[in-house]
């Protein structure tokens, strides 16, 4: 049985308020393309306002989703992460942290049927602000990369990665947000994946060879903080690795208009670990 592992910045929950009200149109396309998508983890940023009123957000999306949901809050700034699993996953502990992440660190490790040893997952919101902040987040990251350990980390990095395509256009955006994403040479900034990728995870994107298929903005986000670039990555330990079956970033209309950034999705064969 293949493992499906999807990824997903929803944007601020999914819900928007404007003039008539608050609306759960993007979330219900959401809960669609997810439940579509069949995933054994779903790893979701951006899960904004899924703590208050005592949970229900989040109690209601176990439900739609009829998975488990694991909750990391990011206090200082509301762009919860989380971790949902599907029935047939058992939760073995969940390592929220907010304290070394702009936003936070939604960080499980969970027993999947048919997979050898348990499998530890995180879902990542990496600071859009600047380089520098990435690069001090994902020191804590490069522990899940130890040979021999079976682990995921995927999300939304607000960075290229080596080998991604230098985009075109950064003129376009304003100084105030090009200087979020490149170098001093004016060029992109991949420091936070490069020294991810140094410490020993493998790209799903770049071994399936597709690193240049953009996952932000959208067309219905044409205004985001963006140009095109592949903002959304998924990362495996060298033991995971080999389990890697294919990387896809989930590109149609309704993708297209429920976030603006698409949600990617990667499979494992856990017969390839034995």
């Amino acid at each position: 049985m293949l493992i499906r592992v999807l990824s997903y910045n929803i944007l601020n929950g999914g819900r928007d308020t404007g003039s008539g009200g608050a609306s759960d149109a993007r979330w219900r396309a959401e809960v669609e393309v997810i439940r579509e998508a069949a995933p054994d983890v779903l790893l979701i940023q951006e899960a904004r306002g899924f703590q208050v009123e005592g949970g229900e957000a989040l109690y209601k999306a176990e439900e739609q989703l009829e998975m488990r949901g694991l909750l990391a809050v990011a206090p200082r700034t509301g762009q919860n992460t989380a971790v949902f699993v599907a029935p047939h996953v058992i939760v073995n502990r969940f390592d929220p942290d907010s304290d070394h992440f702009h936003h936070a660190l939604a960080q499980a490790t969970v027993t999947v049927p048919g997979v050898v040893k348990p499998l530890t997952v995180g879902s990542i919101h990496l600071s859009p602000l600047s380089p520098a902040l990435r690069a001090a987040e994902v020191g804590w990251l490069a522990g899940l990369a130890a040979p021999g350990e079976l682990s995921l980390v995927a999300g939304d990095a607000n960075s290229l990665a080596p080998g991604d395509p230098e985009p075109a256009n950064w003129s376009d955006l304003p100084a105030r947000f090009r200087v979020r994403y490149v170098d001093p040479t004016g060029n992109a900034d991949r420091s936070a994946l490069a020294f991810l990728h140094a410490a020993g995870f493998v790209d799903a994107a770049t071994t399936s060879g597709d690193p240049a298929t953009p996952t932000v903005p959208t067309t219905a986000f044409p205004e985001a903080e963006f140009v095109p670039f592949r903002s959304d990555h998924v990362l495996l330990s060298p033991a995971l690795a080999p389990a890697l079956t294919s990387y896809k970033v989930l590109d149609d209309d309704r993708t297209q208009a429920a976030s603006d950034h698409l949600p990617v999705l990667v499979e494992l064969d856990p017969e390839r670990l034995a």
